[in-house]
């Protein structure tokens, strides 16, 4: 079975996919991670980032993959912590745009989905990923507590909704059939209850 969480940021995507996961004993694959992995990699090869058909290259020979702990590795090195610096946060965007990037991370991603159960977590997961998905949840919450939980102002999270919204490459959209659940004002745990009562349902 194969569960896709997707929405906007700060809805809490990462957090109630990994606890979903655990308490359903389904690997989680967190897509985010794959691209932030691959930048890394780019960064370290000083490739240029700005150049998609090398980057794509580099993403095809050096598949990303995770073990059960959900750590990540890529090149033969585990970067499950250097992934998360600043530096990596601010180039991701600029790699993931690419079409080149895009084809081959979303290649992978269906192969990772392909070996057993999985909650996949990340963008375009419901519609571009993995449309034949069992469950697709589409996880939302207010603009005031998605700009609380990450720590920036109102203005800059609506701005990149806007952005995510009428980007060239797949605007971020819901699956027709995923489900909406508002995460406003919930904890982690009855989010999750409610998307594992979804799952046996």
């Amino acid at each position: 079975m194969i569960v896709a969480i997707d929405g906007p940021a700060g809805a809490g995507k990462s957090t109630v996919a990994r606890k979903l996961a655990e308490r359903l004993g389904f690997r989680y694959l967190d897509t985010g991670a794959m691209y932030r992995a691959l930048t890394w990699l780019a960064i370290r090869e000083a490739l240029p980032l700005a150049d998609g058909e090398p980057l794509g290259d580099l993403a095809r020979k050096n598949p990303v993959t995770f073990d059960e702990a959900g750590r990540v590795f890529i090149g033969g090195c585990d970067v499950t912590s250097a992934i998360r610096q600043s530096r990596i946060d601010r180039m991701v965007p600029v790699v993931a745009r690419h079409h080149d990037v895009r084809e081959v991370m979303r290649e992978r991603q269906r192969e990772l989905a392909a070996q057993g159960n999985a909650v996949i977590e990340g963008r375009d997961i419901g519609t571009v990923v993995a449309p034949g998905a069992d469950v697709k949840v589409w996880l939302t919450a207010s603009l005031e507590q998605r700009a609380q939980r990450r720590g920036q102002p109102e203005d800059e999270v609506r701005a990149r909704d806007e952005r995510d919204r009428t980007r060239d490459h797949s605007p971020m959209v819901a699956a027709d059939d995923a489900v909406e659940v508002d995460t406003t004002g919930l904890s982690i745990d009855d989010v999750v209850a409610r998307l594992v009562a979804l799952v046996r349902r």
